[in-house]
């Protein structure tokens, strides 16, 4: 029969059409091995990118296969990528296309389950399992034999899971796990134990999490593998599901106290012992502390305070200033003190950022030392460094002010553009002609998302709005609409020019943007409800998850002072909520963590709000 011929410029991959592929899987077939690793690459990324499949994934699968099978080499790979593209996303034709084709192509690697290689015969379990219960059942009776004969410990755990995922005799399965708990190799003792991990009901039962931790800990070499199809849960994942299975593994001695703190909601005096003995002189761990710190009861802080206050004395500069914000986060007053002394000798750090923040924060008025130290910095003409912020200089305008003309020099350079354009707003008249001259070149240059900034901050400094309005009327009719409709907002009542058009973003903008041209409608007319409060409650509560928008809807509503009655029920939900309903993904920073600010919002909006409708 002949073979049928694919026309690979009318299919498609990740970067467009898929004519270039029959020459990376020719290149798979070269004999030099970096021409079959930078092919391998390529194709990886085309044909499956970020889990995504694509119409050309599925007509690349028998030639992937006979290249697994009689190619020269990286055979391993060559099966992760099969199995990668069994277990794609993306349209559903294609990726049905991708899975079938894949299933097709098993049978004949089968073979490769008793290569002299493990790697390849874990990634070819690895394939089978990505295949799914409906095309590996009758592959399970092979599976089964394998892990009778299978000798290499971790081909023999990856068979455990494998077999977990797709055999759906329940009660077998559990059986065979069960009695693999008493394996004597502990990756496979923790393949059964994730095994029943995965289905066992909440709470977790303390033996299953002794079980899985206690393997966990024997085997300090154990490493996922490159791809387990979706029902798979790893022990990690599946104990933080239960707040007191994790403080058990916590406490069996498995690090997973800030993993805690990250998914439950006032667990930090729980976890405090052990980030207490995991934190020694590193920036990083030190800064995590300041985090748990900032949810501490007094008790709490004082231990924090006794464990980094030794740490403020080291000699690597980064070490102390991460003590210090550390020490402020914990409330102790001579982190001020500590902090002055950072500004000067170590300003660069980064951490020395996050100590001026922490204090400013935490003290408010009681860190005007800390504030006069930076102002002092920008009078000398020796700074700011580019990590020193100038943010909480807002707070005292006045010791900003006699600065201005040199902060007027730092507009759209050294990184502090949109620090020292707040600054300089908030100096407001004070701040000079230099100021209203460095902010009228900065909102005039090709940065639009600095230009709204310094319109705005420009109207503080000069009390005319012209040039504000000038500046932000084309950007509300631009690419960079979202960014602009807060900026018309900020002017308040001095927006009323570019009333239209933030209107018409309110009635005809995506649901987030409308949320935003909503609250800027309220304060530019200081008045207006009437079509203002139905797209904030749209965007008040979403989903489970907080995200951005519903954080600046909750905002609005709360400036409002209005609070439509069918949000009281869902906001109560996540103002009560055990488990986290925002995540903090941004970097150590010492800063308490996002889901408690948002806790904060919405119970003032809840406290403050007269609730209508």
């Amino acid at each position: 029969m002949e073979a049928t011929v694919i026309d690979w410029a009318r299919l498609e991959h990740a970067y467009g059409t898929a004519e270039d592929v029959p020459e990376l899987l020719r290149a798979m077939a070269s004999r030099h091995a970096d021409e079959r690793e930078e092919a391998l690459e390529e194709l990886h990324s085309s044909l499956c990118h970020q889990g995504d499949v694509y119409s050309a994934s599925a007509h690349a699968v028998p030639e992937l296969a006979r290249l697994a099978l009689r190619g020269p080499g990286h055979r391993p790979e060559l099966l992760w990528l099969l199995a990668a593209i069994a277990d794609g996303a993306g349209r559903p034709d294609e990726t049905a296309a991708a899975e079938r084709a894949v299933a097709t192509a098993v049978p004949s690697l089968l073979e490769l389950a008793r290569d002299p290689d493990p790697r390849t015969r874990e990634a070819m379990v690895t394939l089978v399992a990505a295949c799914g219960p409906r095309y590996a059942l009758p592959v399970l009776p092979l599976l089964r034999a394998r892990l009778a004969e299978e000798p290499e410990p971790r081909v023999r755990g990856v068979l455990v899971t494998a077999l977990g995922l797709l055999d759906p005799s329940g009660s077998a399965r559990e059986a065979r796990a069960r009695a693999l708990l008493a394996d004597p190799e502990p990756r496979v003792r923790l393949a059964a134990a994730e095994d029943l991990l995965r289905t066992a009901p909440l709470p977790l039962p303390g033996d299953l999490v002794e079980h899985a931790v206690t393997a966990r800990l024997a085997a300090p070499h154990h490493h996922e593998p490159a791809l387990w199809p979706r029902p798979y849960r790893p022990y990690g994942e599946r104990l933080l599901e239960d707040p007191e299975a994790a403080l058990r593994a916590l406490a069996l001695g498995l690090p997973i106290g800030y993993d805690i703190v990250d998914r439950w909601r006032d667990r930090e005096p729980d976890v405090l012992p052990w980030a207490l003995a995991a934190t020694g002189p590193d920036e990083r761990e030190l800064l995590r502390l300041a985090r748990l710190a900032c949810a501490l009861p007094p008790e709490g802080r004082a231990r924090v305070r006794d464990h980094v206050r030794p740490h403020t004395a080291s000699g690597d500069p980064a070490v102390r200033a991460a003590a210090v914000t550390a020490l402020a986060r914990a409330g102790v007053p001579e982190a001020v003190s500590k902090t002055v002394r950072l500004v000067a000798e170590a300003p660069g750090e980064a951490a020395t950022a996050y100590a001026v923040e922490a204090v400013t924060e935490v003290f408010g008025a009681a860190a005007e030392p800390v504030a006069r130290a930076v102002a002092a910095r920008l009078d000398s003409g020796t700074g700011p460094s580019p990590g020193t912020p100038l943010a909480p200089l807002a707070r005292f305008p006045a010791l900003a002010a006699p600065s201005a003309s040199r902060l007027a020099e730092l507009v759209g350079h050294g990184g502090h553009g949109y620090d020292v354009v707040t600054l300089l707003g908030a100096i407001g008249p004070r701040a000079g002609a230099g100021a209203e001259r460095a902010l009228r070149q900065a909102a005039e240059a090709d940065d639009e998302g600095l230009a709204g900034h310094a319109a705005v901050a420009h109207h503080r400094v000069t009390g005319d709005a012209a040039f504000a309005v000038s500046v932000l009327r084309p950007l509300l009719t631009g690419e960079l609409r979202g960014w602009a409709v807060p900026r018309a907002g900020e002017l308040g009542p001095a927006g009323a020019p570019l009333l239209p058009f933030v209107e018409e973003c309110l009635a005809h903008g995506a649901p987030p943007a409308r949320a935003e041209a909503a609250y800027a409608v309220w304060r530019i007319t200081g008045r207006r409800t009437e079509d203002v409060l139905a797209p904030l409650a749209r965007q008040a509560v979403t989903s489970e998850a907080f995200h951005p928008v519903q954080r600046t809807a909750v905002r609005a509503l709360t400036a409002l002072g209005l609070l439509p009655r069918h949000l009281v029920a869902p906001l109560r939900r996540a103002a009560d909520s055990v488990r986290r309903v925002a995540s903090d993904g941004g970097p150590d920073r010492g800063r308490p963590h996002e889901d408690y600010l948002v806790r904060d919002e919405v119970r003032r909006l809840l406290a403050t709000a007269e609730v209508v409708g």
